[in-house]
């Protein structure tokens, strides 16, 4: 089994990276592959309650997120200090996530065979 790690760096509704990001990792969770996601930079901005992208005329992708249990992607990071950066806390997201420091988004990273970049 190969495991793959998924890098959400882009802020929402930045066009259809994000959907084409979620759709690979949708495929290889469904051929139970370990697959995990980190959240960093305006990618901790994906996560936010509240979003109302129908606004936009886009689609809403936080339904995606929530149902990742689902595939049994339950390895979810996130940048301690994006999520600060931007004055959020773990509490306004819609996932419940494990925060990870700066420095150690390296070894996480080289924890997985695959980081697939969005």
């Amino acid at each position: 089994m190969k495991s793959f790690l998924f890098v959400m760096r882009r802020p929402p509704h930045s066009g259809v990276g994000l959907a084409e990001s979620l759709d690979a990792l949708l495929t290889a969770a469904a051929f139970d592959q370990r697959v995990a996601v980190l959240w960093l930079d305006d990618g901790v901005l994906q996560l936010l309650a509240q979003q109302q992208p129908e606004s936009l005329a886009l689609k809403d992708t936080s339904a995606i997120f929530t149902a990742l249990e689902l595939y049994e992607v339950t390895e979810l990071y996130l940048e301690r200090e994006s999520l600060q950066e931007r004055g959020l806390v773990p509490e306004d997201l819609i996932l419940p996530v494990r925060l990870v420091g700066r420095r150690e988004i390296n070894a996480l990273i080289g924890g997985f065979a695959v980081a697939v970049p969005d």
